[in-house]
């Protein structure tokens, strides 16, 4: 009963640092309120600025896309307890995040300034739409699960985890990745945008595109025909489908 407890708090803890990191986020693009935000700190020359943010972002991109697909789970799990594999994998997705919110350089060249109010309130309300439908669509989903709260749950009343069933809730019937385009939305949607913010959300959006496809194997291998089929009925990212379903 001990080691179903601690692992149940192991799960909560690493559940709570990451709402702190999701917290941290919003201020860090959005430059509000954080200590330290995208646009914020001293400035470095612009190639040293370019090495060290990409370097950061290659370390998130590669923690959460070797950690996420099934062979690597296959084999984390021999070392760890299967329960604890989400959550590990979520603490260690926050801590690399952390790191960039700290050693973020900021590019502050100014590509855009929207001075137009009506501009500007549009903008900021899509960034705080594209966070709320990033939110939202994890609790469409299941968001306890996503985030390893389920699973060390289960693991502490003694039940069993059953694989969560194939449904497509609200948004996602219309769009088959409604969380990574709330993500998209919220890193453009600046009325001012910088070098630095420009490099960010260009760079995160290309990588979303990229881990998608390698999401979506792993999807039509665990759901077979029925993800195959959604893929065909339901636009990826934007809310259009071109040419016949």
């Amino acid at each position: 009963m001990f080691a179903r407890t601690a692992a149940f708090l192991y799960g909560l803890v690493c559940y709570l640092i990451f709402l702190v990191t999701f917290l941290y986020a919003i201020g860090f693009v959005g430059n509000l309120v954080v200590p330290k935000s995208i646009d914020s700190g001293p400035g470095v020359p612009l190639i040293e600025a370019l090495l060290i943010n990409t370097l950061l972002l290659s370390l998130f991109a590669i923690q959460h896309s070797v950690m996420a697909r099934q062979w690597f789970k296959r084999a984390w799990t021999k070392i760890i307890p299967q329960p604890l594999e989400r959550s590990t994998f979520v603490l260690l997705a926050s801590l690399v995040l952390a790191l960039l919110f700290w050693q973020w350089r900021p590019m502050q060249a100014v590509i855009w300034d929207v001075q137009n109010p009506t501009g500007r309130i549009v903008l900021q309300a899509l960034f705080w739409m594209g966070w709320g439908g990033v939110l939202f669509s994890t609790y469409l989903i299941d968001h306890f699960s996503l985030f390893g709260l389920r699973q060390v749950y289960l693991y502490l009343k003694g039940l069993p985890d059953e694989p969560t069933s194939f449904k497509t809730p609200a948004l996602y019937r219309v769009v088959r990745h409604p969380l990574y385009l709330g993500f998209v939305v919220a890193f453009w949607s600046a009325p001012r945008m910088t070098l630095g913010h420009l490099f960010f959300a260009a760079v995160c959006t290309a990588y979303i595109v990229l881990a998608i496809q390698f999401e979506e194997r792993d999807l039509m291998e665990f759901y077979g025909d029925r993800y195959r089929k959604y893929r065909t009925q339901v636009s990826m990212l934007l809310p259009l489908r071109f040419g016949k379903k």
